[in-house]
Parts: structure tokens; C-alpha cells; sequence
């Protein structure tokens, strides 16, 4: 049975994805242009300006669909383990072991922000990982188990830690700094918690 129209525009939107998303995770955002993008895609320049206005909004939804698995894979995490502590600290590590992955790194972290700017990577930040990630602090704080304190400032810092940790693994040789990392992020979360 022949495709739709509707159904081949979100394939041919699919493809300019997956493409796009396997070239800025190789070589990075910059060292990729349109005509290499169409070329491996097998479509037309104007088939991809259909669906985005430029470079710039295609890597807009590389990265939203990048985010979007690394908060699932943290959700699933948490969601497996059992009370809401374990839950944070099973999210937490999820976060980091997918930021390892050296096409999460370029692409969420390292090619977002430059990409993107500051404020608009944040909000795609916020919308996903970090609103997931807020939710637990203030669960666990409702329940006792943090300290009473503001949500937004702790949720920040943790996220900018864990940011900061993957960025790091990135640069590092050593084969046993995830493992060291997600060690030092357990301390770091246990130190929250009210004896």
C-alpha cells in the first residue's frame, strides 16, 4: 500500500533527523553543512527547508529529541528503583552514565549551548532533565528527607554538577571515571540527606 503524502513529509523529516543527528554527534555542529546533511539524506535542499527554516532549527530538534531520551532513560532508572530517595539517586546516575555517551556529550552539552544560546538550551533543559529532577528535590523535601530549603537553587546545582561531571568524562582517559564519578555523585547526594 503507497504512503500518504503526510506519511512520506514525516519520514523524509525522520531521515533529515536521524542524518543530522549521526553528523553533529561525529563531527560536531559546526563542521557540518546543509549540502552534506541533504546529500546523506538522499533529499532535496527545498525538501529540507520544508520542514526546518535552516541548519540551526534542525539541530533545534536533534537536540530536543536527544534530551528527550536521556530524560526517559532517567525516568525509566528511577522509576525501577523502589523508595523516592533511590529513585533520585538511580535518576542521578542515569543522568550522568547517558551524558557519557560521547554523542550525548556533543550534542546536549557541548554543541547545544554554543548552538542554541544559553537561554534557549535551558529551557529545553528545564522542560526535560531538570523539571524531572525538581520534582524529586521537592518530593523529597515535602517527605523530610531533604531539609527544608528552596528547590530551584539546589535543583541548579545538582544539575550543573552532573553537567559538569559528564563534561569532564568527556576529556577523561581514566577507565575508571565513570565509575568514580558515579561513586563521588552518591556521596555528594548522601550528604543532602537528614540523618
Amino acid at each position: 500500500m503507497p504512503r500518504t503524502r503526510a506519511e512520506q513529509r514525516e519520514q523524509t523529516r525522520r531521515t533529515l533527523v536521524a542524518v543530522s543527528r549521526r553528523l553533529f554527534a561525529s563531527k560536531g555542529y559546526g563542521a557540518v553543512g546543509l549540502a552534506e546533511i541533504v546529500r546523506e539524506s538522499g533529499v532535496t535542499k527545498g525538501a529540507l527547508y520544508h520542514h526546518f527554516e535552516g541548519k540551526a532549527e534542525l539541530f533545534r530538534a536533534v537536540l530536543v529529541e536527544v534530551q528527550q531520551e536521556v530524560a526517559a532513560r532517567v525516568a525509566a532508572a528511577a522509576e525501577a528503583a523502589g523508595d523516592p530517595w533511590s529513585q533520585l539517586k538511580a535518576g542521578c546516575a542515569a543522568f550522568v552514565t547517558a551524558g557519557a555517551d560521547p554523542e550525548v556529550q556533543r550534542v546536549m552539552l557541548i554543541d547545544g549551548p554554543a548552538v542554541l544560546g544559553w537561554n534557549e538550551w535551558r529551557a529545553i533543559d528545564e522542560a526535560t532533565s531538570a523539571r524531572h529532577l525538581a520534582e524529586a528535590l521537592a518530593g523529597l523535601i515535602e517527605d523530610g528527607v531533604i531539609a527544608a530549603q528552596p528547590v530551584a537553587p539546589l535543583t541548579h546545582l545538582l544539575s550543573g554538577a552532573m553537567n559538569e561531571a559528564v563534561l569532564w568524562l568527556a576529556q577523561s582517559p581514566g577507565p575508571h571515571d565513570l565509575a568514580d564519578t558515579l561513586a563521588a555523585l552518591s556521596r555528594l547526594l548522601e550528604s543532602l540527606r537528614r540523618p
